[in-house]
């Protein structure tokens, strides 16, 4: 293995590892805020794996629109909703939330092992057009056509309700 190879592999797993953490933070935490931080963190870490493997165009959207706006308007909801002091508290660690801890700390530990204890050869080969505008265009809108306006659906439901919600506060 070449000293970039090497490097890569370095940089797969440091920020692999990183998005793994962040994103426990951000289901653990009972503060909005650092959730919300904890998130950004795990966009950026995807968006550098996204860099590791060289596709710039997931890359690029990664940061603009996951790390970027998704994530104000996450903070928007956050300060549209201003949650109280108490409402934010940590509650005690009860045992249902020790033994589910547990529980997904040793699934993770076990599939980080098996990954590790794995020969390690030479890498899966990618076509030159992974990552590119072409190359998810053509998969985006041929095989995975249906999905694509699905989820263009549920987010136009996802934003009317946010909408009504709002107004209905109001």
């Amino acid at each position: 293995m070449t000293k970039r190879g090497a490097l890569e592999r370095v940089l797969f797993y440091l920020f692999g590892g990183l998005a793994v953490l962040s994103s426990l933070s951000m289901v653990t935490r009972r503060n909005p805020l650092g959730s919300a931080l904890s998130l950004v963190v795990a966009f950026l870490s995807l968006a550098a794996l996204y860099a590791v493997l060289k596709a710039h165009l997931l890359f690029a959207i990664q940061l603009w629109v996951y790390a970027g706006a998704v994530m104000v308007l996450v903070l928007f909801v956050i300060m549209l909703l201003n949650l109280r002091e108490s409402e934010s508290r940590p509650q005690p660690l009860g045992f249902g939330r020790f033994a589910i801890a547990t529980v997904a700390v040793a699934g993770v530990g076990w599939k980080a092992l098996s990954v590790f204890a794995e020969q390690t050869g030479d890498a899966v080969t990618v076509d030159d057009s992974f990552g590119t505008v072409a190359g998810v265009g053509e998969v985006l809108f041929t095989r995975w056509v249906l999905q694509f306006e699905v989820v263009s659906i549920l987010l136009l439901a996802v934003i009317v309700a946010v909408v009504v919600l709002v107004k209905r506060r109001a």
